[in-house]
């Protein structure tokens, strides 16, 4: 099959290249004429483990293909995904214009039926306005299907995910569409859900809602056990044997990220205000989840008597590990903290540090490693949950000028800590010094 893909952020590159992969031939189109001629040379615009020695293997194999012309990658195409994106408004609702955009580009270069397939994530009712712009703007002649196709790519394990994931869903008010989209996709051989376009839509900012809930929930219990001595970790896992629960978006922290939670729950709640529903729960969800993200600049506070003039090491920038990704990351809002109370912020993260410099305030420092970072600061805070944090000898912490570690993803064994003689405080766990040492009987 020949298909274009519109768009090659995160969910566009990795979708071509996954079609590719699975025998089809595929056009991704960008309007970033240097960053077509980088994804040519099969080098990737974003960090995505797996993805850069499959983009070069499909080019090589003349599947895989790079064009900023829109009519020289959809005039031979079967099927055209619109893959672009959809940022946040400052209302809170999805802005659609590169949609919009992108079916304009679609009617001015087709001269035959195509199948259009909305891979971005847009309201419900989305993919029925795309079809009337484009029936609009077409000759009786050619004929165009419109079919919901979301994703559900988890980033730092979306090639995986496109070749195991739980279900693609299919949205087509035509039998016929929706029967090629699912041979399009049959070689994954990945469980399809069909349904009518609507629901198709709907599926995917209830997914995210869903899994939102369960962080802010499980963060608002971690707040509670610290209060009551409990830890976090064994109510986590107990409430997780419970199959009707489960155990995944159970782990306390400092609130999610990324470029789909934040931006999917604030336009659900949207969503539902055009039709004159207040979307209670999800509002509770959205709050407790900015409230999160502040609470170690808090713990920080209540372990120093100031932090002016304080050398402070963070580590991990991105929104989670194996990304380079700091779209609403928790480090943002605490570099900004503490270098608004006169800290001397020194960072480290092993891939997100580029990207960091053109985001954070340009006071913080960046150091090549872990070691670098903390040796002679005042307290060390863990912001993401990397490998490389996680298996650290703890030794390290003793380059401080007295170990002080504030982690916010649970990194590391709370007695192990103490036994280090390290000043550990995390989320929902009790802090080392309160911990009784148990005497065998």
């Amino acid at each position: 099959m020949k298909i274009a893909v519109i768009g090659t952020g995160y969910v566009g590159l990795v979708t071509g290249v996954s079609l590719a992969e699975i025998g089809h031939r595929v056009s991704c189109i960008d309007v970033n004429e240097e960053k077509v001629a980088k994804m040519q040379q099969g080098i990737s615009p974003i960090y995505e483990p797996g993805l850069s020695e499959l983009m070069k293997k499909n080019i090589n194999e003349r599947r895989l293909s790079f064009t900023s012309n829109h009519r020289e990658g959809i005039e031979q195409a079967d099927v055209i995904y619109i893959a672009v994106g959809t940022p946040e408004k400052s209302d809170g609702s999805a802005d659609l214009s590169f949609v919009v955009q992108a079916a304009h580009n679609i009617v001015d270069c087709i001269n035959h039926n195509v199948i259009v397939v909305i891979k971005s994530t847009v309201p419900v009712g989305t993919n029925d306005m795309i079809k009337d712009i484009m029936h609009c703007h077409l000759t009786d002649e050619i004929k165009v299907e419109v079919v919901s196709n979301p994703e559900f790519l988890k980033e730092g394990s979306a090639i995986y995910d496109s070749f195991h994931g739980d279900r693609i869903v299919i949205g087509a008010n035509s039998e016929y569409a929706a029967s090629l989209i699912e041979q399009i996709n049959q070689p994954f051989q990945v469980p399809v859900f069909k349904t009518d376009i609507k629901s198709a839509e709907m599926i995917k900012y209830a997914s995210n809602a869903f899994l939102a809930t369960k962080i802010s929930f499980i963060n608002e219990i971690s707040n509670i056990c610290e209060l009551l001595g409990a830890d976090i970790e064994n109510v986590s896992n107990g409430m997780g044997m419970d199959q009707r629960i489960g155990s995944q978006f159970l782990k306390a922290g400092i609130g999610y990220g990324g470029s789909c939670f934040p931006k999917d729950t604030k336009a659900l709640i949207q969503i539902a205000g055009n039709v004159e529903y207040e979307f209670e729960l999800l509002k509770g969800v959205v709050n407790v989840n900015k409230k999160q993200q502040g609470i170690l600049i808090g713990k920080l506070n209540d372990c120093l008597p100031t932090i002016l003039g304080k050398k402070i090491a963070v580590l991990g920038l991105s929104f989670k590990p194996n990304t380079d990704d700091l779209r609403e990351s928790a480090s943002i809002f605490v570099t900004t903290e503490l270098i608004k109370q006169g800290a001397e912020v020194v960072a480290y993260d092993p891939i997100a540090m580029t990207n960091a410099k053109s985001i954070l305030n340009p006071l913080v420092q960046y150091a090549v490693s872990i070691e670098e970072a903390i040796e002679n600061s005042d307290a060390a805070l863990i912001l993401t949950d990397w490998d490389e944090f996680k298996n650290v000898d703890l030794a390290v912490f003793k380059k401080m000028k007295k170990p002080l570690v504030i982690d916010g993803r649970n990194c590391f064994s709370v007695k192990e800590m103490k036994r280090s003689g390290i000043d550990y405080h995390s989320i929902g766990r009790p802090v080392p010094a309160k911990i009784a040492e148990v005497v065998p009987i």
